[in-house]
């Protein structure tokens, strides 16, 4: 499936140290033409750099983000219903509440936050299930799509201008967007702020650590001009931990891409993706430490 990708632009940029170990040697890694990407010397995390400022990167999700998204809205929502699956989010989030002594009142509804909502079809599912759902979307005509469309409370904001209310969000999701930020630790430190103690924040991201990205390097499908952070299981494990996370449960999955040849390699290495750990694409549960 094609990623949305916008084209380099001239656009203000500047060096950024790393953001899981703060060290500012970074060694370069891939030449993508107009934008590079390198990883750092003390914990190989690997960052475009230099990189654009954010008012730039926000500028880019626009009416053409929300056609790509629409287009593709209800197919993207059933690969994340699978990676929640996989996750054992459901069994893991959904246990029942304990009723307040003393009373007959049913516990509240369990609470849903999806950061990089794009239309929100993802959270129309977690409705059909009970939760009470809010979106966050920084592109303002997917957040008003999603409003009309499905009737749900979604927030043309980031996640940190939203000003949302401290602990009151049972579980967080944000697929494919921790690799699009400036700050992702800035991003980790709002989630936990915004959830329960002991609340899930689930992500999905590109693997860096994938067997594609082994094979393509600088050509990898994942090394766009966008993604500004290619994390690798172990440096997103140890971002999340460093931010107040513990880590759960984390798989992968898509060891050959359709379309590459040859074509015959697609089934075997799909199938071995996930039990191997190799596969293009990570999805984590990571737990609010309490």
């Amino acid at each position: 499936m094609k990623t949305f990708a916008t084209n380099p632009r001239a656009e203000t940029s500047r060096p950024r140290p790393c953001v899981l170990c703060g060290g500012a040697e970074p060694t370069p890694l891939w030449e993508c033409g107009a934008f590079r990407f390198s990883r750092c010397r003390s914990c190989g995390l690997i960052q475009q750099n230099p990189q654009p400022e954010a008012e730039a990167v926000l500028a880019r999700y626009d009416e053409s983000y929300l056609a790509y998204e629409a287009e593709r809205q209800f197919e993207y929502r059933d690969l994340e219903l699978l990676a929640l699956a996989d996750l054992d989010f459901w069994k893991r989030a959904e246990r029942p509440a304990p009723r307040k002594a003393g009373t007959d009142t049913p516990p509240a509804a369990p609470r849903v936050l999806d950061v990089g909502c794009a239309t929100g079809a993802l959270l129309t599912s977690f409705r059909d299930r009970g939760w009470a759902c809010l979106g966050v979307e920084a592109c303002a005509p997917a957040a008003a799509y999603g409003r009309a469309r499905f009737g749900l409370d979604l927030r043309a904001s980031t996640l940190e201008a939203a000003a949302l209310e401290a602990a009151s969000f049972d579980a967080i999701h944000a697929s494919h967007l921790i690799e699009h930020l400036n700050e992702p630790g800035a991003f980790l430190d709002e989630a936990r702020r915004l959830l329960v103690p002991g609340g899930l924040l689930v992500l999905t991201t590109p693997n860096a650590d994938g067997l594609l990205a082994r094979l393509f390097r600088a050509s990898w499908r994942s090394a766009i001009y966008d993604h500004l952070y290619l994390f690798s299981r172990g440096t997103l494990v140890a971002l999340l931990e460093s931010r107040g996370f513990v880590v759960e449960r984390l798989v992968t999955w898509g060891g050959w891409a359709k379309g590459l040849r040859p074509a015959f390699l697609k089934r075997p290495l799909d199938r071995a993706a996930k039990p191997l750990g190799f596969g293009d694409v990570m999805a984590i549960l990571a737990r609010r430490a309490e």
